[in-house]
């Protein structure tokens, strides 16, 4: 394709009045730009900076920027997008998707890396745009295993996390009226997932994270387990005399559901997970 300079005022009043178009014609609620390496981060910022009229109601679009690199080019790719902006744009997090890869199909993967800082979901989650697959990796370096431990982390954790179309619909990923499926995780992370995401526990074979819960949405307690059997431990949540339920959950060849269990006094509690699995437990 011929290449474009966005300087020029014919191409830019073009584009500006192209993006305008899809936003109140069409209807768009936002964009993804695509290879946003190949232009300057100032095109980006004038389109998010458009207030688009719908049904006499004003609103901003919503996007994410493709920069397919490690966090320290995503973090000033960001850094030079959103300077000055009201209406700042997100990025995949392509350092925790490579990570979720490890995890599912790196056999002695440690949990441990997973609650480590250089992924977007932890060092500036309101800007993380996390995934398990898309259309490129899922080309060059697709998810062989256990995807659904990866999902399981991108919809418990923080970040605005993608579900991508063929794992729902065309590889019987989505499993609904299961609870270990990616049907129960979403119901998990619209009615629960709220408040930061806090570390309880996490050694080469169980990792345990906290979300406390905002408003209407409770908070949960998720739980994932590297090792071939039944795995837990004793900690300390927000929640006193509190009953902690499950509501999904996954096992490798292991059918049975993860038991209920009360917090005491101290709002301490021993959690288990499935077999190379994992269990979400949300107060009752």
């Amino acid at each position: 394709m011929p290449d474009l300079c966005h300087r020029a005022p014919t191409v830019y009043t073009e584009l500006i009045g192209y993006a305008r178009w899809l936003l109140e014609e069409i209807g768009f609620d936002g964009f993804r730009y695509d290879m946003v390496k190949g232009y300057g981060g100032w095109m980006v910022r004038s389109i998010q900076e458009l207030r688009a009229l719908r049904d006499s109601t004003s609103f901003k679009p919503y996007a994410v920027g493709e920069c397919w690199d490690s966090e320290r080019t995503i973090d000033d790719w960001l850094d030079e997008t959103n300077a000055w902006s009201d209406n700042p744009v997100g990025a995949f997090d392509f350092p925790l998707r490579w990570r979720l890869r490890d995890l599912c199909d790196s056999y002695g993967f440690s949990l441990r890396n997973l609650a480590e800082q250089g992924v977007l979901a932890w060092d500036r989650p309101a800007q993380a745009v996390t995934f398990v697959e898309n259309h490129d990796v899922v080309r060059s370096s697709p998810i062989i295993n256990d995807k659904l431990l990866a999902y399981a982390f991108v919809l418990t954790h923080e970040g605005y996390p993608c579900v991508f179309w063929q794992d729902y619909f065309n590889w019987d990923l989505a499993q609904p009226d299961n609870p270990s499926g990616i049907n129960a995780l979403i119901k998990v992370h619209e009615q629960n997932a709220a408040g930061s995401a806090q570390v309880l526990f996490a050694d080469d074979d169980l990792y345990i994270m906290q979300r406390p819960g905002v408003g209407h949405q409770s908070g949960l307690i998720f739980v994932l387990n590297n090792r071939g059997d039944w795995n837990g431990t004793w900690i300390e949540t927000r929640w006193s005399n509190t009953r902690l339920v499950p509501v999904a959950w996954r096992g490798r060849d292991e059918l049975s559901a993860p038991a209920g269990k009360w917090t005491n006094d101290s709002g301490w509690v021993d959690l288990w997970s499935p077999p190379r699995g994992y269990a979400v437990y949300v107060p009752e």
